[in-house]
């Protein structure tokens, strides 16, 4: 809860000094597309937050999101396929995806470093290969398909709810419903902790571990979904680039430690609003320069490991105080 809180008074602080530097960071239109960029970048660090918290670690994201946003208007233009048989091709691709890292780790016991990274390299890979490395969308078509990602639900005269908050609401009662309320969630929990006690403690860890990376697979794909759809253009070289970052820095600044074992989903929601404020700001007030974008990223994840350490020192120092008072 104290990580939570402090958070969230950092996400209202930048939020404040963004608006006494910028009278546009207020307007409607700024807010809805903050708003939107926010749930999009929120799905799929949920994502991120589930391998994080069994103490794994996924660099594919962004090419994943590119190989599926790619492969929508692909389908969809090129070789005529409808929305009913594409978006349930691609989810299944982003499970057999998250299968092949999982089965990759557990049965061949490989580093998830250097599974993930191989991937990150492959599906931009095979990316940039079905594609002709030619820029992917759907032109005038598709429209009402589109409207997932750009919609927009009215609520004043200057201001609508972007529609993929919704799909990012929905998503995060299912998660944190998962994660807090169900055996899974602490069998997951457990996990990241410490892997050998919760094997011996009767925990299938491989079967756990093998669902965490599918679900970060799948929401990354279909945030590759809604980023294609919301952008109306995906370039096989570029689309996606980074975005792994975006998901990890916003889940390790919510409170997932990297040592695995804890997170919380409303934490990860606020991380990822946090790295859009800052981009945001970065945008919109005269006195940053807008090329240390990656310099904040960089900062804003050492800051957040650094935090977690001096958190686990501190707690470590107060049980081994409790047992020498109570010895």
């Amino acid at each position: 809860m104290k990580k939570i809180l402090g958070i969230l008074g950092l996400l209202i602080g930048i939020c404040i000094l963004t608006a006494l530097f910028s009278d546009r960071f207020l307007t409607g239109y700024n807010l809805e597309n903050l708003i939107r960029r926010t749930s999009l970048f929120g799905i799929i660090s949920i994502g991120a937050a589930f391998v994080i918290i069994t103490s794994g670690i996924d660099l594919s994201i962004g090419s994943v999101i590119c190989l599926i946003g790619c492969m929508l208007p692909w389908l969809l233009i090129e070789h005529g396929w409808s929305p009913w048989a594409a978006i349930p091709t691609l989810i299944v691709l982003s499970v057999g995806i998250g299968l092949f890292h999982g089965l990759l780790i557990t049965k061949l016991k490989m580093q998830p470093f250097v599974v993930t990274l191989c991937g990150l390299l492959m599906y931009r890979g095979f990316s940039r290969g079905f594609t002709g490395d030619q820029s992917q969308g759907f032109g005038q078509e598709y429209r009402g398909l589109r409207s997932l990602a750009n919609g927009q639900i009215p609520i004043t005269d200057s201001f609508s709810l972007p529609m993929p908050c919704l799909i990012l609401v929905v998503l995060a009662i299912l998660a944190a419903i998962f994660l807090n309320h169900t055996i899974y969630g602490r069998y997951l929990l457990a996990l990241g902790n410490n892997e050998e006690a919760a094997k011996y403690s009767g925990i299938n860890t491989d079967l756990m571990i093998l669902v965490s990376y599918v679900i970060c697979a799948v929401l990354s794909g279909l945030g590759g979904i809604l980023f294609v759809l919301d952008i109306n253009s995906a370039q096989p070289v570029d689309f996606g680039n980074f975005y792994e970052l975006y998901a990890i820095a916003a889940a390790v600044l919510g409170g997932c430690s990297l040592r695995g074992g804890s997170g919380t989903i409303i934490g990860v929601l606020i991380g990822a609003a946090v790295m859009q404020v800052l981009r945001n700001a970065i945008t919109l007030v005269p006195q940053v320069p807008n090329n240390i974008e990656f310099a904040v990223i960089g900062a804003v994840i050492l800051v957040g490991v650094a935090v977690d350490e001096v958190f686990k020192r501190v707690a470590s120092q107060r049980r081994a105080t409790r047992q020498l008072e109570a010895n």
